[in-house]
Protein backbone atom coordinates (compact mmCIF):
# COMPACT_ATOMS: atom_id res chain seq x y z
CA UNK A 1 0.00 0.00 0.00
CA UNK A 2 1.53 3.03 -0.86
CA UNK A 3 2.15 6.12 1.81
CA UNK A 4 1.00 9.25 1.93
CA UNK A 5 2.81 12.45 1.91
CA UNK A 6 1.80 13.69 5.80
CA UNK A 7 2.36 17.15 6.84
CA UNK A 8 3.71 17.16 10.58
CA UNK A 9 2.15 19.41 13.16
CA UNK A 10 3.38 23.33 12.64
CA UNK A 11 5.57 25.50 15.28
CA UNK A 12 4.24 27.02 18.25
CA UNK A 13 0.69 24.77 17.39
CA UNK A 14 -1.06 24.31 20.93
CA UNK A 15 -1.85 20.85 21.85
CA UNK A 16 -3.66 20.66 25.17
CA UNK A 17 -1.09 22.03 27.51
CA UNK A 18 1.72 21.52 25.19
CA UNK A 19 3.40 23.67 23.14
CA UNK A 20 5.00 22.05 19.64
CA UNK A 21 8.16 22.94 18.87
CA UNK A 22 9.17 20.95 16.01
CA UNK A 23 9.10 17.50 14.76
CA UNK A 24 12.41 15.13 15.69
CA UNK A 25 11.24 11.78 14.19
CA UNK A 26 9.15 10.28 11.92
CA UNK A 27 8.38 6.80 11.27
CA UNK A 28 5.76 4.69 8.89
CA UNK A 29 3.13 4.46 11.53
CA UNK A 30 3.88 7.73 14.19
CA UNK A 31 5.42 11.53 14.14
CA UNK A 32 7.36 12.67 17.24
CA UNK A 33 7.92 16.15 18.20
CA UNK A 34 9.20 18.25 20.91
CA UNK A 35 7.38 20.39 22.60
CA UNK A 36 7.30 22.34 26.13
CA UNK A 37 4.79 22.19 28.64
CA UNK A 38 3.01 24.60 30.64
CA UNK A 39 5.64 25.19 33.28
CA UNK A 40 8.10 25.54 30.03
CA UNK A 41 9.85 22.55 30.34
CA UNK A 42 10.65 19.90 27.48
CA UNK A 43 8.87 17.28 26.48
CA UNK A 44 8.46 14.58 23.68
CA UNK A 45 5.09 13.84 22.17
CA UNK A 46 4.51 10.59 19.85
CA UNK A 47 1.46 11.15 17.44
CA UNK A 48 -0.31 8.36 16.31
CA UNK A 49 -0.22 8.86 12.26
CA UNK A 50 -0.06 5.51 9.87
CA UNK A 51 1.27 7.41 6.76
CA UNK A 52 -0.45 3.96 5.23
CA UNK A 53 -3.87 4.65 6.11
CA UNK A 54 -4.35 8.50 7.07
CA UNK A 55 -3.91 11.77 5.10
CA UNK A 56 -2.83 15.13 6.39
CA UNK A 57 -2.58 17.56 4.10
CA UNK A 58 -3.20 20.96 5.90
CA UNK A 59 -4.56 21.81 9.57
CA UNK A 60 -4.14 19.41 12.10
CA UNK A 61 -7.32 17.35 12.23
CA UNK A 62 -6.20 13.35 10.75
CA UNK A 63 -8.68 11.40 8.15
CA UNK A 64 -8.07 8.44 6.84
CA UNK A 65 -7.37 8.22 3.23
CA UNK A 66 -9.84 6.16 2.26
CA UNK A 67 -13.28 4.60 3.80
CA UNK A 68 -11.68 1.13 4.13
CA UNK A 69 -8.87 2.51 5.59
CA UNK A 70 -11.17 3.79 8.75
CA UNK A 71 -11.77 0.85 10.77
CA UNK A 72 -7.56 -0.69 10.32
CA UNK A 73 -6.80 2.87 11.63
CA UNK A 74 -9.19 2.78 14.82
CA UNK A 75 -8.35 -0.28 15.63
CA UNK A 76 -4.83 0.74 15.31
CA UNK A 77 -5.59 3.55 17.55
CA UNK A 78 -7.13 1.44 20.37
CA UNK A 79 -3.54 -0.73 19.95
CA UNK A 80 -1.98 2.41 20.23
CA UNK A 81 -3.70 3.74 23.27
CA UNK A 82 -3.42 0.77 25.06
CA UNK A 83 0.08 0.48 24.42
CA UNK A 84 0.36 3.73 25.88
CA UNK A 85 -1.53 3.05 29.31
CA UNK A 86 0.42 0.38 29.86
CA UNK A 87 3.63 1.58 29.40
CA UNK A 88 2.12 4.71 31.84
CA UNK A 89 2.94 2.25 34.55
CA UNK A 90 6.16 1.69 34.35
CA UNK A 91 8.67 3.75 36.09
CA UNK A 92 12.34 2.22 35.51
CA UNK A 93 15.22 4.33 34.73
CA UNK A 94 15.94 2.69 31.08
CA UNK A 95 12.53 2.72 30.12
CA UNK A 96 11.09 6.12 28.33
CA UNK A 97 8.77 7.72 31.00
CA UNK A 98 5.43 7.92 29.37
CA UNK A 99 3.92 10.89 31.42
CA UNK A 100 0.38 11.64 29.64
CA UNK A 101 -1.99 10.04 27.20
CA UNK A 102 -5.06 11.68 25.48
CA UNK A 103 -7.23 11.91 22.40
CA UNK A 104 -6.89 14.81 20.09
CA UNK A 105 -7.04 15.50 16.28
CA UNK A 106 -8.88 12.30 15.34
CA UNK A 107 -5.92 10.65 16.89
CA UNK A 108 -3.81 9.33 19.63
CA UNK A 109 -1.18 10.93 21.54
CA UNK A 110 1.57 9.75 23.84
CA UNK A 111 3.66 12.51 25.93
CA UNK A 112 6.99 11.22 26.98
CA UNK A 113 9.97 12.39 29.27
CA UNK A 114 11.99 14.37 26.94
CA UNK A 115 15.99 12.84 27.19
CA UNK A 116 19.11 14.71 25.69
CA UNK A 117 21.91 12.27 24.66
CA UNK A 118 22.58 10.29 21.51
CA UNK A 119 20.95 7.27 20.14
CA UNK A 120 23.25 3.81 20.20
CA UNK A 121 23.21 4.26 16.25
CA UNK A 122 25.33 7.39 15.95
CA UNK A 123 27.66 5.52 18.28
CA UNK A 124 28.07 2.78 15.98
CA UNK A 125 28.08 5.35 13.44
CA UNK A 126 30.30 8.12 14.78
CA UNK A 127 31.60 6.65 17.89
CA UNK A 128 32.98 3.50 17.06
CA UNK A 129 36.21 3.63 18.92
CA UNK A 130 34.06 3.96 21.86
CA UNK A 131 32.31 0.87 21.42
CA UNK A 132 34.61 -1.38 23.34
CA UNK A 133 32.93 -4.46 25.39
CA UNK A 134 33.04 -3.19 28.74
CA UNK A 135 31.08 -0.37 27.19
CA UNK A 136 28.79 -3.46 25.46
CA UNK A 137 28.54 -5.09 29.06
CA UNK A 138 27.74 -2.43 30.76
CA UNK A 139 24.86 -0.72 28.43
CA UNK A 140 23.33 -4.10 27.50
CA UNK A 141 23.28 -4.91 31.19
CA UNK A 142 21.34 -2.17 32.30
CA UNK A 143 19.21 -1.57 29.66
CA UNK A 144 18.14 -5.61 30.26
CA UNK A 145 17.32 -4.03 33.41
CA UNK A 146 14.83 -1.77 31.76
CA UNK A 147 13.17 -4.80 29.48
CA UNK A 148 13.19 -7.32 32.35
CA UNK A 149 10.79 -4.47 33.52
CA UNK A 150 8.43 -3.87 30.65
CA UNK A 151 8.15 -8.19 30.20
CA UNK A 152 7.26 -8.06 33.83
CA UNK A 153 4.19 -5.83 32.75
CA UNK A 154 3.29 -8.74 30.06
CA UNK A 155 4.55 -6.13 27.37
CA UNK A 156 6.81 -6.88 24.13
CA UNK A 157 9.42 -4.36 22.93
CA UNK A 158 8.92 -5.90 19.48
CA UNK A 159 11.35 -3.34 18.29
CA UNK A 160 14.60 -3.39 19.58
CA UNK A 161 17.36 -1.91 17.25
CA UNK A 162 20.25 0.45 17.80
CA UNK A 163 18.10 2.98 16.98
CA UNK A 164 15.67 2.55 19.81
CA UNK A 165 18.56 2.61 22.42
CA UNK A 166 19.58 6.04 23.49
CA UNK A 167 22.63 7.00 25.48
CA UNK A 168 21.86 9.51 28.19
CA UNK A 169 24.66 12.60 28.10
CA UNK A 170 25.59 10.99 31.88
CA UNK A 171 25.93 7.49 29.63
CA UNK A 172 22.93 5.81 30.89
CA UNK A 173 20.81 3.68 28.12
CA UNK A 174 17.10 4.21 27.74
CA UNK A 175 14.90 1.92 25.59
CA UNK A 176 12.33 4.46 23.07
CA UNK A 177 10.32 3.74 21.03
CA UNK A 178 7.95 0.80 21.79
CA UNK A 179 6.44 -1.70 18.34
CA UNK A 180 4.12 -4.19 20.06
CA UNK A 181 0.99 -1.68 18.70
CA UNK A 182 2.54 -1.72 15.21
CA UNK A 183 3.29 -5.21 14.91
CA UNK A 184 -0.37 -6.20 16.42
CA UNK A 185 -1.86 -4.16 13.33
CA UNK A 186 0.04 -5.61 11.21
CA UNK A 187 -0.82 -9.29 12.39
CA UNK A 188 -4.33 -8.80 12.79
CA UNK A 189 -4.78 -6.45 9.37
CA UNK A 190 -3.59 -8.34 6.14
CA UNK A 191 -4.14 -4.98 4.37
CA UNK A 192 -1.07 -3.51 5.94
CA UNK A 193 2.61 -4.28 5.15
CA UNK A 194 4.00 -5.82 7.98
CA UNK A 195 6.90 -3.19 10.44
CA UNK A 196 10.30 -4.56 10.39
CA UNK A 197 13.71 -3.47 10.38
CA UNK A 198 15.62 -6.21 8.48
CA UNK A 199 18.44 -7.83 10.48
CA UNK A 200 16.63 -6.87 14.11
CA UNK A 201 13.61 -8.56 13.71
CA UNK A 202 13.11 -12.38 14.83
CA UNK A 203 12.09 -14.76 12.60
CA UNK A 204 8.87 -15.22 14.55
CA UNK A 205 7.47 -11.59 13.68
CA UNK A 206 7.32 -12.39 10.16
CA UNK A 207 4.56 -14.80 10.94
CA UNK A 208 0.60 -14.54 11.71
CA UNK A 209 0.91 -15.94 15.14
CA UNK A 210 0.63 -13.46 18.01
CA UNK A 211 1.51 -17.05 20.78
CA UNK A 212 4.71 -17.48 18.95
CA UNK A 213 5.94 -13.68 20.03
CA UNK A 214 7.74 -14.22 23.60
CA UNK A 215 10.76 -12.09 25.28
CA UNK A 216 12.93 -14.76 23.35
CA UNK A 217 11.66 -12.57 20.78
CA UNK A 218 13.14 -9.37 22.10
CA UNK A 219 16.00 -10.76 22.79
CA UNK A 220 16.98 -11.79 19.25
CA UNK A 221 16.43 -8.21 19.16
CA UNK A 222 19.16 -7.89 21.32
CA UNK A 223 21.71 -10.01 20.05
CA UNK A 224 21.25 -8.01 16.90
CA UNK A 225 22.08 -5.00 18.69
CA UNK A 226 25.00 -6.69 20.12
CA UNK A 227 26.04 -8.30 16.42
CA UNK A 228 25.74 -4.58 15.04
CA UNK A 229 27.70 -3.28 17.92
CA UNK A 230 30.78 -5.38 16.95
CA UNK A 231 30.31 -5.09 13.01
CA UNK A 232 28.38 -1.79 12.61
CA UNK A 233 25.61 -3.14 10.69
CA UNK A 234 22.59 -5.41 11.46
CA UNK A 235 23.14 -9.27 11.02
CA UNK A 236 21.03 -11.62 7.87
CA UNK A 237 17.73 -10.49 7.64
CA UNK A 238 15.84 -13.78 10.06
CA UNK A 239 13.61 -14.04 6.64
CA UNK A 240 16.32 -14.77 4.08
CA UNK A 241 18.24 -16.86 6.88
CA UNK A 242 14.86 -19.19 7.14
CA UNK A 243 15.73 -19.48 3.37
CA UNK A 244 19.12 -19.34 3.36
CA UNK A 245 20.89 -19.16 6.38
CA UNK A 246 24.35 -16.86 5.40
CA UNK A 247 24.91 -15.63 8.73
CA UNK A 248 28.44 -17.14 10.49
CA UNK A 249 28.60 -17.48 13.51
CA UNK A 250 29.94 -14.43 15.68
CA UNK A 251 32.42 -16.47 17.62
CA UNK A 252 34.53 -17.16 14.38
CA UNK A 253 34.02 -13.92 12.77
CA UNK A 254 35.36 -12.17 15.82
CA UNK A 255 37.52 -15.07 17.76
CA UNK A 256 40.20 -13.62 19.56
CA UNK A 257 39.06 -9.48 19.11
CA UNK A 258 36.71 -9.70 21.91
CA UNK A 259 36.19 -12.73 24.52
CA UNK A 260 34.11 -15.78 23.56
CA UNK A 261 31.87 -15.34 26.42
CA UNK A 262 30.63 -12.10 24.69
CA UNK A 263 30.29 -13.94 21.05
CA UNK A 264 28.78 -17.52 22.62
CA UNK A 265 26.13 -15.31 23.74
CA UNK A 266 25.47 -13.05 20.79
CA UNK A 267 25.05 -16.48 18.89
CA UNK A 268 22.76 -17.77 21.46
CA UNK A 269 20.92 -14.93 21.47
CA UNK A 270 20.87 -14.77 17.43
CA UNK A 271 19.35 -18.57 17.08
CA UNK A 272 16.81 -19.01 14.94
CA UNK A 273 14.74 -21.63 16.74
CA UNK A 274 12.97 -19.43 19.25
CA UNK A 275 13.42 -22.77 21.80
CA UNK A 276 17.44 -22.48 21.29
CA UNK A 277 17.79 -18.84 22.45
CA UNK A 278 17.62 -17.66 26.20
CA UNK A 279 14.09 -17.72 27.22
CA UNK A 280 14.28 -14.35 29.51
CA UNK A 281 16.37 -11.22 29.86
CA UNK A 282 17.41 -12.42 33.06
CA UNK A 283 19.18 -14.83 31.68
CA UNK A 284 20.93 -12.52 29.32
CA UNK A 285 21.58 -9.74 31.86
CA UNK A 286 22.98 -12.55 34.25
CA UNK A 287 25.62 -13.56 31.31
CA UNK A 288 26.66 -10.20 30.43
CA UNK A 289 27.32 -9.43 34.36
CA UNK A 290 29.03 -13.07 34.96
CA UNK A 291 31.81 -13.52 32.24
CA UNK A 292 31.75 -17.22 32.17
CA UNK A 293 28.23 -18.85 33.11
CA UNK A 294 27.14 -18.72 28.86
CA UNK A 295 27.49 -22.75 29.06
CA UNK A 296 26.02 -23.83 31.90
CA UNK A 297 23.05 -21.64 31.12
CA UNK A 298 22.88 -22.66 27.65
CA UNK A 299 22.57 -26.39 29.01
CA UNK A 300 19.25 -25.00 31.34
CA UNK A 301 17.71 -23.30 27.88
CA UNK A 302 18.44 -26.78 26.18
CA UNK A 303 16.38 -29.07 29.30
CA UNK A 304 13.71 -26.46 28.59
CA UNK A 305 13.64 -27.26 24.86
CA UNK A 306 13.65 -30.90 26.00
CA UNK A 307 10.31 -30.19 28.26
CA UNK A 308 8.70 -27.84 25.24
CA UNK A 309 9.03 -31.15 22.72
CA UNK A 310 7.23 -33.38 25.69
CA UNK A 311 4.79 -31.66 27.03
CA UNK A 312 4.08 -28.89 24.27
CA UNK A 313 5.23 -24.91 24.65
CA UNK A 314 4.08 -23.39 27.92
CA UNK A 315 5.25 -19.64 29.64
CA UNK A 316 4.52 -16.64 30.78
CA UNK A 317 4.03 -13.86 27.71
Amino acid sequence: MASQPNQALPHGYQLLNYRIDKQISSGGFSLVYLAHDENGLPVAIKEYLPSALVLRESGALVQASSAENLNVFRYGMKCFFEEGLALARIAHPNVVRVTNFFRANETVYLVMQYERGRTLQDYILHRKKEIGENFIRRIFAELLGGLREVHAHKILHLDIKPSNIYIRLDGSPLLLDFGAARQTLTQEKSSLNPMYTPGFAAPEQYGHDRDALGPWTDIYGIGASLFACLSGFAPQAANMRLEQDRQESVKKLWSGHHSEHLLELIDWCLKLDPLERPQSVFVVQKALLEKDKVPAVRKKTSLLHSLRNKFGKTGDR
